[in-house]
């Protein structure tokens, strides 16, 4: 009899060692997820906000409307905050503001 309780348990340990790997496996790829998004956020919130302050600076020095160059400086000052949210794990208010930001951006451009 003993030999068939030993039977009866080792697989569900195998079974319980196996479920607990998956979920490790899954929470290592969650992680990396969460991490690859705020990387990605707070990259693009600074390259858009460098990119808006440097359109800024060429439409100031041109012969464009001055509300161009304000536009571009406005966009720029809403996607700053979006690196700093991305970086903090905010992402999803990250995109919304790098997304706002981009809009101001084009909006700007139209007036030129």
């Amino acid at each position: 009899m003993s030999g068939s309780t030993d039977s009866d348990t080792e697989p569900a340990i195998t079974g319980t060692d196996d479920a607990h790997e998956a979920a490790a496996d899954d929470a290592e790829e969650q992680a990396g997820d969460a991490r690859r998004a705020r990387w990605t956020a707070a990259g693009s919130g600074a390259l858009l906000t460098l990119a808006g302050l440097a359109a800024a600076l060429l439409r100031l020095t041109g012969s464009a409307p001055a509300l161009v160059p304000a536009a571009y400086a406005l966009g720029a000052a809403v996607c700053a905050p979006a690196a700093v949210l991305g970086a903090t794990g905010r992402t999803r208010r990250a995109l919304w503001l790098l997304v706002a930001g981009t809009m101001v951006m084009a909006l700007g451009d139209q007036f030129d």
